[in-house]
Parts: C-alpha cells; structure tokens; sequence
C-alpha cells in the first residue's frame, strides 16, 4: 500500500489506491507512480528513475515547482511513490545533470535558479502524428534553405564526396534502418559544408527527430512502394547536390525548399494511407 505524505491527506476514488491516482485524483503533490506495473522488469529501478524525472521535470518546467522552491525530501518521494531512496537519489542525480536541480548541503534538494532557461528540445513523444512532423517541417525549411546556400558557396571535394555517398547509400539500402541513416547522413554533410558548428549540431538534433515517422512510412504504408519512396528522396537529394556542385546558393536554396515541401506531401500521405486503412478495418 502506498502512504500518502506526512499531513496530506489523499482521497481516493472506490476501489481505487494512490499508487493509480493521477494528479486530479489525489491532493498531493506529487502523484503515486504505478511501482506494480514495472515490478518484474530486469530494470526496474531505472525505469522507475525514469518516470519519476518525468514527473519532476515537468512540474519545474511548467512553474509548479518554481525556481528556488524545494523539491518534496526524500522520505516525501519514498513514502508518497512507493520507490525506494535508491530510485529517488538517481532522480535527483539526473535532475542534477539536466541543470535544473541544485543541492544544498544540510538543507536539501532546490530548483535551480536557470531552469526556466533550459534548452529548446523535441522529443520522439510529440512527432506521434502527422500535423507535428509539419510543423517541424515548417520550422526546419527556412534552416534547410540557407544551410544549402551556404554550403554551395562554401563546400569542398571532400564535402561533395560525403553528399554524393549518401544519396548512393540511400538508391542502394535495403533495409529502413539504413534508408534513414543515408537520409540523415547527406543534410548532415550539407551542414558540415557551411562550416558552421552550430548549423551541425542544431541538424543532428534534428535529424534523430525525424526518424521515428520516417521509419513508420517506410515499414507500413502500401500507398507508394518503398523503392518509389526512396527514389523521390533521392532525386530532391540530387537536386539539392547539384545546384551545391555548381556553388549556385540560390539553386540550392530553391532546391532544399522543394524537398521540404515534398516531404511534407509524402508525410501526408501517410495520414491517408493509415485513415484509409482504418475505414477498412473498422466494422460497417
């Protein structure tokens, strides 16, 4: 049985415990995580880390837990969750290297002062649907654009020898896995020609990003064969690389805008095919 904190009072619904209460369920404020699902999992103490981060950091992220608050105490989280003092010190160690966590000796554990200054992110939780992944398409278009006008002013053989092995790669995959590796690997080799670090870093970022609704069309969809997919990247990878060989910046620029258009079109499709491929499974 979970024990609700220390002079709080938890007050569940029938039949109901705190260890499946969600935060409109229970009064307090950190909510119980479900220990009993993850129980008989060989890593069960990271998992539970895991979730309880997740909790911890959203709560500092969304204000609730404003900066230079106090996080509950050990002994709140413990007998509140349920977790061990092992899972909440790894937690808080995690919490720690995020930089939104700070620790004061004899006094405990604080939201850090620049937490509300954490780094942009995106995780693979918010490209589950389509209308996300256009939206990352919109923001990254503009990025794209300029990053291939820049690298045709600026890129060297060598350069060209990287984007012209990927789109080979790509035409030759076989399998999802290196279909993707190929895609990403030619917009990081653009970006490595701007000779602007921050232009790769921010691409990398964002490459990792695309790869879960990439490899769901890949694998899934039967609206266009997967060679007939990986061409049409390939093509607008050409388009691209050839306006970049020629060192025409507005060509280049041009031709990244397509292949974003494009990509948009073709992640579209993916929202049709699987629409329609409900309507077929769905009794009538």
């Amino acid at each position: 049985m979970v024990k609700p904190v220390a002079g709080e009072q938890c007050e569940p619904p029938a039949n109901r415990t705190c260890a499946t209460l969600d935060r409109r369920d229970c009064k307090m404020g950190l909510w119980a995580l479900d220990v009993m699902s993850l129980a008989m999992t060989p890593d069960k103490n990271a998992k539970l880390a895991d979730q309880l981060v997740t909790d911890l950091e959203q709560r500092v992220l969304s204000g609730e837990l404003a900066p230079g608050s106090r996080f509950p105490t050990e002994k709140a989280i413990v007998d509140s969750t349920g977790v061990s003092r092992t899972v909440v010190r790894e937690a808080f160690a995690r919490m720690s290297a995020k930089g939104l966590l700070v620790s004061r000796r004899g006094s405990g554990a604080y939201v850090a002062e620049s937490a509300r200054y954490q780094a942009f992110q995106i995780t693979r939780d918010e490209l589950g649907e389509v209308d996300d992944v256009h939206r990352l398409f919109e923001m990254r278009t503009p990025l794209e654009a300029e990053m291939a006008g820049l690298a045709a002013a600026r890129r060297d053989k060598d350069d060209l020898d990287a984007m012209s092995g990927a789109i080979k790669a790509l035409i030759a995959s076989s399998h999802v896995d290196a279909a993707v590796a190929a895609d990403t690997a030619f917009h990081v080799a653009i970006a490595r020609a701007t000779r602007n670090d921050y232009i790769v870093r921010f691409t990398e970022f964002l490459g990792v990003r695309l790869v879960p609704p990439r490899t769901l069309y890949l694998r899934n969809t039967d609206d266009m064969p997967r060679e007939e997919y990986i061409k049409a990247i390939a093509d607008d990878h050409a388009a691209i690389f050839a306006a970049i060989k020629k060192r025409d910046p507005e060509a280049a620029r041009a031709a990244a805008r397509t292949h974003m258009y494009k990509s948009m079109e073709r992640h579209e499709q993916i929202r049709s095919a699987f629409t329609a491929a409900d309507k077929a499974n769905t009794p009538g």
